[in-house]
């Protein structure tokens, strides 16, 4: 079996939530580049549709649509999978990308923060994923499952707080549901797995990755010395969506840089 085929999207249809900007730019433009069909909804309508006519601009094999959805409440939910029955009948891979965050110190962290957080963040990813469970069931095979990748963070891997802590449990309880979606829906030929990123370039992490300088310095506190690039999201959505990927599920795949694995120093340094 070639690269090419491990590795190939042709003929996929997939959709990405959240797909305008960040993580779920970067996917669906390397979706489209690899010969998939992407649908890409977020609350910002033109903001989906300029990304589309960007990616379609490539000259790839694949090509994109934009349209607005909202997976923060029931009714945007129910909206969103009218919508994707409207456009396909078949779903391939489905990435649940969407999501907010709140930051404040402790000691001011509002209580309203929780359920603004958890209801996109966990609650949306949930319900869609639910809803669109027997359009993913109609493409899926044996030899070719439907594939699902959720987006956590390496904040709902390590006890990282930093101000945000609806967030960092919301993406720790994303990794936990990824575990048990991938158990239960592996009989209806349905992979389902999670990126857990460290600091990557998107509008939510702007504060910290907007200029030069501060990513640089962002970076320098990565265990591997940098923030996160195009590539390495793409390398991860070829391989979890491609054939290659076929055999995997349940799978957390720390996109971190390492931050991930960091420990406390050595203890006994001092008596070496």
């Amino acid at each position: 079996m070639t690269p090419e085929t491990l590795f190939s999207l042709q003929g996929k249809t997939a959709l990405v939530t959240g797909g305008a900007t960040g993580i779920g730019r970067m996917a669906a433009e390397t979706m489209v580049r690899a010969g998939a069909r992407v649908l890409i909804a977020s609350r910002k309508v033109e903001a989906c549709e300029a990304v589309a006519s960007e990616l379609n601009a490539l000259g790839a094999s694949g090509h994109a649509e934009g349209f607005g959805g909202d997976v923060a409440t029931q009714e945007g939910i129910d909206a969103l999978v009218t919508e994707i029955n409207k456009r396909t009948e078949t779903l391939d891979i489905l990435m649940n990308n969407a999501g907010v965050t709140w930051g404040a110190p402790m000691g001011q962290f509002p209580y309203d923060a929780w359920d603004k957080v958890m209801s996109v963040n966990v609650a949306g990813l949930f319900e869609l994923t639910q809803k669109l469970l027997p359009t993913l069931m109609k493409s899926g095979s044996a030899d070719d499952p439907a594939r699902i990748v959720n987006v956590g963070s390496v904040m709902g891997e390590v006890p990282m707080g930093d101000g945000a802590y609806s967030y960092a449990a919301s993406k720790a309880a994303v990794l936990h549901l990824t575990k048990i979606m991938a158990k239960e829906f592996a009989p209806q030929h349905i992979t389902v797995n999670a990126l857990a990123p460290g600091p990557f370039v998107s509008k939510m992490t702007a504060f910290a990755t907007a200029d030069e300088e501060t990513r640089e310095r962002v970076g320098s506190t990565v265990p591997l010395g940098r923030v996160g690039r195009d590539e390495d999201i793409a390398g991860c959505m070829l391989f979890l969506c491609g054939r290659g990927g076929s055999y995997v599920t349940g799978a957390v795949i720390p996109v971190s840089g390492g931050i991930n694995v960091e420990t406390a120093g050595n203890i006994f340094a001092e008596a070496m």
